[in-house]
This record gives structure tokens, sequence and C-alpha cells, in this order.
């Protein structure tokens, strides 16, 4: 077996944090590959604090290494000092589990969650001792693969990668290895890279970027095209129909050091259908996947006595909205071979779905961090970005907290919103202020961080066609919330850097001219964007002047109905159609209904693909504003339970 501890164990005492790099977590893998076996190297490019939690990439490592036929391990992004000696010393980019050179994988796989990570994909594939560009790599270079959230649009980093995946990872992951162990048993003769990646491309859900053509009038994209007819026009996406048949993963990784979501992580469903306009993961991840109650239970049982963890994250996108969430939460707190100890957390909570009983059996054991996210200060902006939650269900579930022992809490809002004006933003320091005076009737010094975002559209959402705020004006709206809070006891004021938003906004919906800019910022030593000692505004936006490329026009500008989008090509199932009037009720201020609960609204996520939302409950949950059949005509009082207290429309709300 070749591994490189030996040469990495003396320049780990040069570096901030070793435990980054020795492996040896419990639930980590020593696979011994044999020859004819497929190797996949699935590496997350960023820390591994960041990364090690990931659970698509888990997952994976987990169904990949079941196979008799193939072996997986894992790599993280090494930090500016470790990378610093890895160079000097000749030293390749790693597997943490065996120490293995990440060129000896046929596979480098990345998981890219966010696009702020695009310099480093490219800092690893070079580290690994692989050409960055894809032209230039022959048969014995591993191919390098995309996958995770930002692959819908790919078109940037076109020039880096050999595959990309859209969609669920659970089945494909297993086709694309029987089609690569078939190459490696042919030899890997020159030419056979060609060959291997056409085959790839007949894949359902995978695509193959050096099989297409970006063509361009001017500025404007005409069209990304398959150079071959047996290449598929349009890539669709893979969705697994039923969650249950993957109970993944089963040997969740424990670390030796800290890392962020450090307890065990279960997901319960998959999928989201309450029709948020700015959320891409609820768009591109529909149908709703829901695990069955008794597989979550046991998971979370197994997992907990494997573990020793005494915290559990009950995961998806609006976790709440798992049917007998109530149940499953009580189940978990009161589980006797538990003696009391687990606590509970749910990161992902609705505040119309937050009742008093889910708040009394979550403090049982120990008060997890509470964040609720109304994303936006009044209700008519809650309407043009379909975030139905009234004033009245936000103060409901923060008052629902207090009322438990809550002291702090966290409210997560965006700005920079499509129709947004001044009282919208300010809205979300009166909200802020009023969450504070209800805690006071329960504590002497309540507080509340509110957390801003400059707003990102996002393709395969109704704003994709939406003109971004400019980094002033994004400034002007915190000025204003900074203003009005200031003076506020109790309320903290936290912003995300509008200039990182800005370059977010240049990868999100940007094409393959983008390419050449990535790998200039990369050679100019631009890594690790997302951490603020290490994001250089300055060079982004000198660089793409460089390019001759206009910022503006890729950012700001809004877009027509029947502009081609770079990842026009590409399918999460949702129809066109569909997203462009969702686009114009957004504007019209016209809120949809959660569609699990109301008629098919046609998206396409469903029909497209002929699979259909699989929940245990056809019963809307109580309370709430969405889907369970109010009027949502206006701002007005809706039934919200406060204290175990229902109470009637239009009667004692605050």
């Amino acid at each position: 077996m070749s591994t490189l501890w030996t040469q990495l164990e003396p320049l780990l005492s040069k570096v901030q944090k070793p435990a980054r790099y020795i492996g040896c977590e419990d639930g980590s893998l020593h696979p011994h590959p044999r020859a004819g076996q497929v190797g996949w190297l699935f590496t997350y490019p960023d820390t591994y604090e960041i990364g090690l939690p990931n659970q698509g990439l888990q997952i994976l490592y987990e169904i990949v290494n079941e196979r008799d036929d193939a072996w997986a391990e894992r790599s993280y992004a090494p930090w500016v000092d470790l990378e610093g000696e890895l160079r000097r010393h000749g030293l390749p980019l790693f597997s943490v589990d065996t120490h293995r050179p990440a060129a000896e994988f046929d596979l480098l796989a990345f998981n890219l969650s966010a696009e702020l990570v695009y310099t480093n994909v490219l800092n690893c594939i070079d580290l690994a001792g692989v050409p960055v560009r894809a032209t230039d790599r022959r048969p014995e270079h591993p191919l390098v693969v995309l996958g995770g959230h930002c692959t819908y649009n790919p078109e940037p980093l076109a020039d880096f990668v050999d595959l990309v995946v859209l969609g669920d990872g659970e089945e494909v992951v297993s086709e694309i290895t029987d089609i690569v162990r078939e190459w490696k048993s042919s030899g890997r003769t020159d030419g056979s890279r060609e060959h291997v990646l056409r085959a790839l491309a007949q894949v359902p859900g995978v695509y193959v970027p050096s099989l297409y053509e970006a063509e361009f009038d001017g500025e404007h994209l005409v069209g990304v095209f398959p150079k071959h007819p047996d290449v598929p026009e349009v890539v669709e996406k893979r969705t697994i129909a039923d969650l249950g048949e993957w109970p993944y993963p089963k040997h969740q990784l424990v670390p030796l050091t800290e890392v962020v979501h450090d307890r065990l992580n279960v997901e319960v469903f998959r999928g989201c259908t309450r029709g948020c306009r700015f959320c891409q993961a609820g768009m591109i991840t529909r149908p709703v996947r829901e695990r069955p109650a008794d597989q979550v239970r046991d998971m979370v049982q197994g997992g907990l006595r494997r573990t020793g963890y005494d915290e559990v994250a009950l995961t998806s996108l609006s976790t709440a909205d798992f049917s007998g969430i109530d149940k499953v939460v009580a189940d978990t707190v009161n589980d006797p071979s538990n003696c009391g100890q687990v606590s509970v957390s749910l990161p992902s909570l609705r505040v119309d779905a937050f009742t008093v009983g889910i708040a009394a059996e979550i403090q049982k054991a120990r008060r997890t961090g509470l964040t609720f996210a109304p994303e936006a200060g009044t209700w008519r902006m809650r309407q043009v970005i379909n975030k139905l939650i009234r004033n009245d269900d936000l103060y409901g579930a923060v008052d629902s907290a207090y009322s438990q022992g809550w002291r702090r809490m966290k409210l997560y809002f965006m700005t920079g919103l499509p129709t947004e004006t001044d009282p919208d933003t300010l809205g979300i320091a009166e909200l802020a202020t009023n969450c504070v005076e209800l805690g006071r009737a329960h504590h002497k010094n309540p507080s509340v961080t509110v957390s801003v975002g400059g707003f990102v559209p996002k393709p395969f959402t109704p704003f994709q066609w939406f003109g971004q705020n400019t980094v002033s004006e994004l400034y002007r709206k915190i000025g204003l919330l900074r203003d009005a809070t200031k003076r506020t006891r109790g309320v903290q004021l936290k912003w995300h850097d509008p200039k990182a938003t800005l370059i977010e906004g240049i990868m999100s919906r940007g094409d393959r001219r983008l390419g050449p800019v990535i790998e200039a910022v990369w050679r100019s030593g631009g890594t690790f964007q997302e951490w603020s000692e290490y994001f250089d505004h300055t060079l982004w936006v000198e660089t793409m002047a460089a390019h001759g490329l206009s910022v503006d026009w890729y950012v700001h500008r809004h877009r027509t109905e029947d502009e081609v989008m770079p990842w026009d090509h590409l399918s999460a199932g949702l129809h066109r159609d569909f997203l462009w009037q969702d686009w114009r009720d957004a504007l019209d201020e016209v809120g949809l209904e959660d569609c699990r609960w109301t008629p098919c609204y046609d998206c396409g996520a469903c029909t497209g693909y002929g699979i259909e939302h699989i929940v245990a409950s056809a019963t809307p949950p109580a309370g709430g504003s969405q889907g369970t059949g109010q009027d949502l005509a206006t701002g007005g009082i809706v039934p919200v339970t406060i204290d175990g207290v229902r109470r009637p429309a239009g009667v004692g709300a605050p």
C-alpha cells in the first residue's frame, strides 16, 4: 500500500492544527485496494472542520466502500500552512484515511456547496499532481468529478472538471463506478479518456462539460450544445424515489478534534415544498421524501449508542414539517436508554411550526441554540419571497421559546431582495425589537442576535432573472439597520460582507468565460476565499476587468424572459414557464401555498420524473400560515399556539 505518512508526520509539528490530517476517527475506514478496483477520493474543498460533518460525502464514502469492486477515502483542503509545507517538500494532496497520494485514485470527487470555494478546487487538483485544465489530462490521470448544489450551474468550472453529477448521488455513484471499472480493465490506453467520458455522458444525471460547446453572440450566450449526436441535449438530475431505502450514513464519523456541527446528524427527509422563491435547495431537491419514523428512531438510537454523542440533530430543509415531529422529538428525549441526557437540535426550524410542545421537549436535557429564519422584515416582503409566515407566527414561536427557558436566540434575514424598500429593511429591526420585548415577560435580560446576509439570485429559482443589489446599496441597507438597532438593548446585529456577496453573485449565474478568471485568481494566491482573512475582493474585481468582463453585466442587471441561461442545458425538473410565472407572482406580491397540502402546481419536479411526495401524514401541521387554508391576502391574524392555548383567528394576537 502506498502511503505518505512517514513523510507527512514530521511536517505536522509545523502546522497549526495537526489533528486535521491524521484521520483515525471512529467510523473511518482503511481500505486495502486490490487490482482492478475503482478508487474514489471524496474531497471537501474547505478545511477539515467544515468538511467532515458533510453528510453527502459520508453517505457516498460508505456506499462505495460496501462494493467489492471499489474503495473510497476522504480528503479535505489543506490549510495554507500545510499547503506551504507540502509544496516545499514536493508532497501531493493525500487522503486522511491512509495518507495515500490523491493521484493514485481513479476519481477525484468534490462536493460543492458554496461558490467561494471554486479556487480551492483548482488548488486541490494542482496539489494532487493532476493538470488543472481537463484538456491537458491523460489516461493515467484521475477523473475530476463535481457534485453538490453548486453543480446546477457548473459552467464557471467547465474547463477544470471531467464530469458533473446533478442531484442525489446514492445510485449514480455506482453506475459511474461500473463504467470506470471497465475503463481500467481495458488498460487506459491513449485516447481512451475520450471514450470513457462519452460512456459516462450516457448515464442519467452525469454532465460532461468537454462534450458541449458554448456559443456566444456578443455578450450574450446563444446556448450550450452537445458536440456529438449521442450526447444528450439536456442533462436531467438524479432523484432517489425513496429515502427509506438509503439509511446512510450508518457509521457517522466522530472527529478527534473540534468541528462544526459536532453531533449525531440524522436526515429525516429530503426535499421541500414550501416554495420559498429565493431558496435554490428547496427548488432543486423536490419532491419531499420522508424517512419512515421508525427508521429515524432506529438511526438515532443506534447512532447515539455507537458514537457516544449526547446531541442529535434532525436535519432537513424544514425539519418541523416532518410528519409527527413532536413524537419523534419526544421519543428521542424520553428514551430511557438515553438516561435523559440527549439533547435534540432542529437546525432548520420554521417559526410557523414551532410549538410550545416541541420547545418543552427539546429543553429537557440541554437547550441547544435556537435560530429562526423569517428571512424578511415585513409581511409584504415575505409574500414576495413566498415565505408565508406572519409576524404573529414569529412572535408565537419566540414567546414559546422564552416561556420554556431560552434567553437568547438568533434571527436570520436577507437584504437586497426583489422589490425591497427601506421600510422592509427597517422591518427587520422592528421584529427584533418586538421579540426582545416578548422575552422581557419571561426574563430580565433576553437578547436576539440578528444576522443579515445579502441576497444572491440562484439558478433554477424564480429569482434567477433578478438583478442583484450593488455592494454600496447593501452597505447602505446594513447602515439603516445598524442605526435602527444600536440603541435597542438586547438586539445585536451581524452581517455578511457585501463584497463577498458580490463574488458569490458573479459565480452563481456565470458562464464559461469565468474559467480564466477563477484560474487567474487562484494563481495569484486567492484560495480560502470563504475565510475573511483571505478573501480578496480587489483581486476578483481587477481580474474580471483584466479579462474584459463586466461585473455589472454578470451580477446587477435584470434578465429578460427569453434570455438563455448558462444552465439551460441542465434540468432540475422544474418547468421554465413555471419559474417565470412564479417570478411574476413575486412581483405582484402573490404567495403560493405549500403544494404538499394543495393541488399540484405542475412545476415539473414530480410529474417530469414519475415520482411523488412521500409523506406519512396528509394533515398540515397545527398553526402557521402556509398551506393551512388561511387567508393569505392580508397580514392579519392567524391561529397560533401559545402557551398551549389555540387562539382563534382575530382574537388576542400581539
